[in-house]
């Protein structure tokens, strides 16, 4: 009896650890859309849309599906144009580059994207995807949400379109479209797989083949007409050319977009994402298994909160992270979590040493901090996160402002405003956009509907040098909150609530956190931040 107690007891020890350590969905609570994933030997990568932000296209690593970081980018700047560059009048928000798709081939790895901001279609390729570097090849016409795919006999293919998705065949190098090679219609309306009477809702888009056991598998994400609900579509073929059957493979939650991956043991998952408000669009891994030759995604049509992977309740922290700007020799001078609201002007920042701090000049007038030039961004993250950062403002030039930010185009920051006369204020300042309440109730507009006009909400004289900053952001309520502290241990709450936001043609993208300085009278004021601490509360960073 005592042995069998022990065989039990170490059975259940043994299950209740699992359980304990069992991964959660999402796997990502931040803003990581239209993901493509692979796996090489024992390492997945993941590439994601970035779309304004440079550098541009990231690239994730992860051992276990669940848990991952940031491990390079395919590009630093997509572009030297007017819209990336922020430049007369122009600008990219919603654009730069969309959906990617990363493959693996003979030693080479590929991540292909397109982008309207450019008129091309982009192939971007290293032996090395971690160090690069990367070649870069681009050809017109934008091919809309590409999958890139290397057939067996050696061909390579492009699957693209919105509704309707073509085949068009590239060079064997994938640097361009071959001259006179296949380029087909493959499937007329991917929504029919919802039947005939609910085409009409989101055109079937977001390709991505795979080919398994010697049939094509074409993952893309629709909507019927009747309501909005992102799904899965899965297109099955014997041949890549068609004919094609497909059948509506996950209608949850608002879950999709993605494709295949396996692990070394056989297990078979999908990565895919799902609207979460203004967060943004955010990661799910969704269990696989396969029936009469189909892939069969989630449990009983549902994607589950656990999955029997390690621990990732601390994966966000290979994603965002703290900064105190203190660099050793041969460090990048700026982490991987950082990415700038579109091209930088490397003119007017630096990271100094002695001590370790980011300094950010401005080098023109701007009307708004959404048109100026180096604002250096991190991603916000769910279900809470709080941004902090301490700020020298003593070399500010009147009608300068500088702070920390809520990035969207429903935007909020609390920052430092200098008058004239040496004069400075605190504020609080958030945009306004011309839309009703119901439509804000929906969580998500169109660009038609959005204006850029702002308000300050509270103003405070501010005598000393040196004042800290902070951005709390609770996903559960799609709120943030302001606040400043004179000596870094009391904060004191400024102006009102931002009631967060997520437009899908003007910006594109979860909230994010911004450091910033721009001018509204004359260049050439500077301001040096001390640090940015990230965590889930203010007190605890990572």
């Amino acid at each position: 009896m005592m042995k069998s107690f022990g065989v039990v007891g170490s059975l259940l020890l043994a299950f209740l650890c699992h359980q304990a350590s069992a991964a959660q969905n999402p796997v990502i609570w931040a803003d990581v859309p239209d993901v493509s994933t692979i796996r090489v030997g024992n390492t997945y990568y993941m590439s994601s849309t970035t779309m304004h932000m440079s550098p541009g296209l990231p690239i994730m690593k992860s051992s276990d599906l669940v848990n991952w970081e940031i491990a390079g980018y395919a590009y630093d700047r997509l572009v030297e144009n007017d819209k990336m560059n922020l430049e007369n009048g122009q600008d990219a928000y919603g654009k730069g580059s969309w959906a990617s798709s990363l493959r693996y081939h003979n030693g080479m790895f590929y991540v292909a994207t397109f982008s309207a901001t450019t008129g091309k279609t982009h192939v971007y390729k290293t032996p090395d995807i971690e160090n690069g570097p990367w070649q870069a090849h681009e050809f017109a016409p934008v091919l809309h949400d590409n999958s890139l795919f290397f057939d067996d006999d050696g061909r390579v293919y492009m699957i693209y379109g919105g509704g309707k998705l073509s085949l068009v065949e590239l060079k064997s190098d994938a640097s361009d479209i071959k001259p006179g090679g296949t380029h087909k219609v493959i499937i007329e309306n991917v929504n029919k797989a919802f039947g005939e009477n609910e085409v009409g809702g989101l055109p079937g888009e977001g390709s991505q083949m795979h080919k398994i056991n010697g049939k094509y598998y074409l993952f893309t994400i629709a909507s019927p007409k009747s309501r909005w609900a992102r799904s899965v579509i899965i297109n099955r073929a014997d041949n890549i050319e068609g004919p094609y059957e497909s059948r509506v493979a996950l209608d949850f939650a608002h879950i999709a977009q993605g494709g295949l991956v396996d692990t070394p043991d056989g297990d078979w998952y999908a990565m895919l994402f799902g609207d979460r408000g203004s967060v943004g669009r955010i990661p799910y891994l969704v269990p696989v298994t396969w029936q009469d030759g189909w892939p069969v995604l989630g449990e009983d049509g549902k994607v589950p909160e656990k999955l029997p992977l390690p621990d990732n309740k601390a994966g966000i922290q290979g994603i965002v992270a703290s900064d105190d700007f203190e660099r050793s020799p041969g460090q990048l001078a700026l982490p991987l979590v950082w990415q700038w609201n579109h091209n930088p002007d490397n003119a007017n920042w630096a990271v100094l040493d002695n001590p370790g701090r980011l300094k950010i000049t401005t080098g023109r007038t701007d009307k708004t901090v959404l048109t100026a030039k180096n604002t250096l961004t991190q991603r916000t993250f769910g279900p809470h996160s709080s941004a902090t950062t301490a700020i020298n403002v003593q070399h500010m030039k009147a009608g300068d402002v500088a702070g920390l930010i809520a990035l969207q185009n429903k935007y909020g920051y609390v920052a430092v405003k200098a008058g004239s006369n040496g004069q400075k204020s605190l504020v609080m300042v958030r945009s306004i956009l011309g839309i009703d309440n119901e439509d804000e109730k929906q969580g998500i507009v169109g660009v038609h509907q959005l204006s850029l006009r702002y308000e300050t909400l509270a103003t405070l004289p501010v005598k000393q040098d040196r004042v800290y900053l902070r951005v709390d952001t609770d996903f559960n309520r799609d709120t943030a909150l302001f606040y400043y502290s004179l000596d870094g241990e009391r904060w004191h709450q400024i102006g009102k609530p931002l009631q967060m936001l997520y437009t899908f043609t003007k910006h594109f993208m979860g909230y994010r956190y911004g450091l910033f300085n721009y001018a509204t009278e004359q260049a050439g004021g500077y301001v040096e931040f001390d640090y940015f601490n990230i965590g889930a509360t203010h007190d605890k960073p990572f």
